[in-house]
């Protein structure tokens, strides 16, 4: 059996799966999925349906039906109906906003 996994990590596997949903960054998409395993860094979902043009370079993976329970992650790896995702750390995409002082358009 080929192992396509390349994540070093332990990961807790779901034997059954957890039912998750994908949402794009801006909301206009939503795709239900199950994860099937997952580790700190990353994790493997089985997609239900189609993801073909999606924007998957960044995307939420909810874990919870109110939203409250999320990771933000980007593409892997895909192979046939799994794909593997990478979380994204809080800090990773915040350094263009970093550059603007707080209180520079205090005075506009």
């Amino acid at each position: 059996m080929a192992h396509t996994d390349q994540r070093s990590d332990h990961r807790v596997v779901f034997e059954r799966g957890f039912p998750a949903q994908m949402m794009g960054i801006d909301g206009t998409w939503r795709r239900a999925c199950i994860l099937e395993d997952v580790s700190e860094t990353g994790a493997k979902l089985t997609v239900e349906t189609s993801v073909e043009g999606l924007h998957l370079k960044e995307f939420f993976l909810l874990l919870s039906s109110t939203g409250l329970a999320y990771r933000r992650c980007e593409l892997g790896w895909v192979n046939g109906d799994q794909i593997g995702v990478n979380f994204l750390k809080p800090g990773d995409k915040k350094k263009k906003s970093s550059k603007r002082p707080e209180n520079q358009d205090a005075d506009a």
